[in-house]
């Protein structure tokens, strides 16, 4: 059985380091720009079964995301069949975490670390700071589902930062942006004017709303503290570097 993929997605899995060649993998068609790859060549990855997400510890998990980024940045993604992994996670998911990312479009959290369906819950809101509704969503896809860390994800160039670090005002965006002004407030080491069009401020910024979601997360629930001192979970922070593609995790 054969799978045809465009030949953008086989560059994305098969470019740089990958275990993929256009050579070894199958036959390229010049007139349509496909590239026929026999489905035993390629890496599929399951959907993770109960037993499997109960043996993760939350280091293991953050070590699989710090892989997956690498693959993401050599260009050594997994191709994955979307269809089995659809079928395998209808009934049910148990997947490794929770992320926490910023709406923005430049930041497809899945690809970033190279994970697939059912591998990873995703939260989104401009700026990624926490609120009673993403506390709720990060209570539900632990203990509920049973899923090993969280990990607060921002990003370069945010455009929240920017907007909020220059006082923008419009709606009910400026309500969302009084999430972020703790974070500009605590911001002090970068010099220079205090506008988004300091890079340095604008990264310091971000950094720093990293931090502030990951105390908020156990300072306000309960339920993520008591699963955090118990060593059932952990709680990571990490920012994007667009130009890189690179997580940059905050120790």
């Amino acid at each position: 059985m054969k799978t045809n993929l465009s030949t953008l997605s086989i560059c994305l899995a098969i470019m740089a380091s990958t275990t993929l060649t256009a050579q070894s993998a199958g036959i390229i068609d010049e007139s349509s720009g496909v590239i026929e790859i026999e489905r035993s060549q390629i890496l599929i990855e399951t959907v993770l079964t109960k037993e499997e997400q109960d043996a993760l510890s939350p280091s293991a998990v953050l070590q699989s995301l710090r892989e997956g980024n690498l693959r993401f940045i050599t260009n050594d993604l997994t191709a994955r069949d979307h269809s089995v992994q659809i079928r395998e996670s209808a009934e049910s998911q148990f997947p490794k975490a929770i992320v926490l990312s910023c709406v923005d479009s430049r930041v497809p959290v899945e690809d970033v670390f190279d994970k697939g369906i059912g591998d990873i819950f995703v939260a989104r809101v401009a700026g990624n700071f926490i609120n009673d509704d993403i506390l709720g969503s990060m209570e539900f896809a632990t203990k509920v589902a049973g899923a090993k860390l969280i990990l607060v994800l921002g990003h370069e160039n945010c455009g929240a930062i920017h907007a909020a670090i220059d006082g923008a005002e419009l709606g009910h965006i400026t309500k969302m942006l009084k999430n972020i002004k703790p974070a500009i407030k605590m911001s002090t080491v970068a010099t220079g004017p205090r506008s988004s069009q300091n890079r340095l401020l604008v990264h310091e910024v971000s950094e720093n709303n990293v931090r502030i979601a990951m105390e908020d997360i156990v300072k306000e629930s309960s339920v993520l503290r008591t699963m955090v001192e118990s060593g059932e979970i952990e709680v990571k922070g990490a920012v994007y570097d667009m130009d890189t593609g690179v997580v940059n995790f905050i120790e």
